[in-house]
């Protein structure tokens, strides 16, 4: 049974993220998912507020649907990521699945320091949720490689695991500004790696010639139709850009396509 873990704060974008969850579940049946709240000790007297809350989110998560199994859980916990980082490691979760918090629509489109938190923990993919993002089907999942090392850097098996929730056509995309019209052979030797990983999954190569890599990827989530991008990003300050941009246009992607760090 795959275990999906779901933090919540009861915030409008955490619950969006829960219902975005559920939405996998009701699609894959040997699935459950673990609502979860922590809060300081010094709240302690709070846990039955709080386990009373989860229940109430959990009936109306399931009004719909009933067949997706859910159960809650609260606890005391000083820090919140090193709760829910052991949480993981001890159900085995196959994935974290968050939403992206801020007091203002503005704020919501910036990544929180808590995810980015869990995905340096690498206990775990992260599915990060943003707050337009309504689950309809995982058609189209664009994946994104710098086509280096990438027997060594792409964890094939997290990778496989979450296209097989989906049977999803891959979009590999790679973007450099120095692709010309013909590949060198050192991508060509990587792109045949990437080939031997996606054995049996549909896929389809992308190479770009951009100078921008957020400008490139939201453009093409957008000509794509993509529903899923996923990424593995190599450095903190990766992720980090990603949702920090400054440029609107750059931003537009962010406010409904989900993404998973593995």
């Amino acid at each position: 049974m795959k275990t999906f873990i779901v933090p919540t704060d009861f915030s409008d974008t955490a619950k969006n993220a829960a219902e975005f969850a559920v939405g996998i579940a009701s699609q894959n049946q040997d699935t459950q998912i673990i609502l979860y709240n922590s809060f300081e000790k010094k709240y302690a007297d709070r846990i039955e507020i709080m386990n009373a809350a989860l229940e109430k989110l959990k009936e109306e998560l399931l009004a719909g649907n009933a067949g997706v199994k859910i159960t809650c859980m609260a606890e005391e916990e000083n820090s919140f990521t090193t709760g829910l980082e052991r949480l993981a490691r001890h159900q085995k979760a196959d994935m974290i699945i968050m939403g992206i918090t801020g007091a203002t629509r503005l704020e919501q489109l910036f990544i929180g320091s808590n995810t980015l938190d869990m995905v340096e923990k690498n206990v775990c993919p992260v599915m990060i949720i943003p707050p337009d993002a309504k689950f309809s089907g995982i058609k189209n999942v664009a994946l994104t490689s710098d086509f280096k090392n990438v027997d060594k850097t792409i964890p094939v098996k997290p990778l496989q695991d979450i296209l097989s929730l989906f049977n999803p056509v891959v979009h590999v995309v790679n973007v450099d500004s120095e692709h010309y019209v013909e590949l060198t052979e050192e991508y060509k030797a990587e792109k045949e790696k990437i080939n031997a990983m996606l054995e049996g999954y549909r896929h389809e190569f992308y190479f770009m010639r951009f100078f921008d890599f957020i400008e490139a990827i939201s453009e093409f989530t957008e000509d794509y139709n993509i529903d899923l991008l996923i990424t593995v990003p190599k450095n903190h300050s990766f992720l980090g850009g990603l949702f920090r941009s400054n440029a609107t246009k750059k931003l537009k992607y962010h406010t409904h396509v989900p993404m998973i760090a593995i």
